[in-house]
């Protein structure tokens, strides 16, 4: 089931011109599942793409996003679960959530998520605005607008929250948007595609991730092995740099002295911000000592031994221990200390 946005409109995009109402978090006070800025979309055909909760609030959404295809208005729904007497949904988070449903129109030129998803699936990240009426009003008069940023210097960070702006109009009441930082998927590289580097593509892609692996070699990154994965045939010196630059993570598993040490060499020259190397500490000192490089070199998190310690040999359970790591590194998470190397 598709859950990153970029998936969401990936599978939107060959029906738009249909039926579709797109929900939105615009409020949230105390817990909820998900947080301001996320979107579901449903069809004419009661068809969904997300989900806004552990699966309480979709049903419902949907017979409402049915009312708003009918009448053309926009439509907002406040669901309190702060209340544990009331069983109406059955929230289980304790927080009060509140819900915009608007259908995606030509008029309203589908929202801007046209625009989004062309950006996103250029490697782009964005801040998408989106119009908050006090009141219902038609869904062709609803605006939204997405700020293209272009460079790596005008990256999103992962940590970046949604607003709600006031913004003065002159009238009796405010407009309020809502402004959602939107990345572009994460992109790992793997170095090396051996079969115990499989796992790691298989759960990286179900996190939405986009994954390109690196392996000169003929035998190894076979294409059935990686479904859905970019594959390049290049010696590491050889890799395109605008790839390169694009990645945000990279995982080095060649089992190969002389292949990591040529990878690390490479890698060292981008601001990744997460590097692991599989294997022992005196072989990480191999490695090094083979690139003529020092952990310092390494702009980002330079992990090796690679991943948490979580237990388990088999290559499903050091895939965890890496992704885990890696995604706590990203998004700051306070499981793991952001030491330059974590080993």
């Amino acid at each position: 089931m598709a859950q990153q946005l970029s998936e969401i409109l990936e599978a939107w995009l060959p029906s738009y011109q249909q039926d579709w109402v797109a929900a939105v978090i615009t409020h949230v006070s105390g817990s909820s599942y998900r947080k301001p800025g996320a979107i579901m979309l449903f069809d004419g055909l009661g068809k969904s793409l997300g989900m806004l909760s552990g699966g309480c609030l979709e049903a419902d959404l949907r017979r409402h996003a049915q009312r708003v295809m009918q009448t053309g208005q926009t439509l907002t729904l406040t669901y309190d679960a702060s209340d544990e007497s009331d069983q109406s949904y059955q929230l289980g988070c304790g927080g009060i959530v509140t819900i915009m449903l608007v259908s995606l129109t030509k008029a309203n030129d589908y929202l801007g998520l046209l625009k989004l998803y062309d950006a996103l699936n250029h490697g782009q990240s964005c801040r998408y605005q989106l119009s908050i009426p006090s009141q219902p009003i038609a869904c062709d008069e609803l605006s939204a607008q997405v700020e293209v940023l272009h460079s790596n210097t005008q990256a999103l960070p992962f940590t970046e929250k949604t607003e709600l702006l006031n913004l003065e109009t002159g009238e009796n009441t405010p407009k309020q948007i809502l402004s959602v930082p939107v990345r572009a998927p994460i992109h790992l590289g793997i170095f090396g595609g051996g079969l115990d580097a499989k796992p790691v593509c298989e759960m990286a892609q179900l996190l939405g991730w986009r994954v390109s692996v690196f392996d000169s070699r003929s035998a190894y990154a076979r294409n059935y092995d990686f479904a859905g994965a970019k594959i390049y045939k290049h010696k590491a010196n050889e890799l395109p740099s605008d790839v390169l630059s694009s990645l945000n993570c990279a995982f080095v598993l060649h089992h190969n002295l002389e292949l990591d040490a040529d990878a690390l060499r490479v890698l060292a020259q981008y601001p990744l911000q997460y590097v692991a190397l599989l294997g022992p500490g005196h072989r990480r000192d191999k490695v090094l000592t083979k690139a003529e490089l020092t952990v310092d070199d390494f702009s980002g998190v330079f992990s090796a031994p690679a991943g948490l310690a979580l237990g388990g040999e088999l290559p499903s359970s050091i895939a965890l221990s890496m992704l885990s790591q890696c995604h706590s590194v990203l998004y700051q998470s306070k499981m793991t200390t952001l030491d330059k190397v974590m080993s």
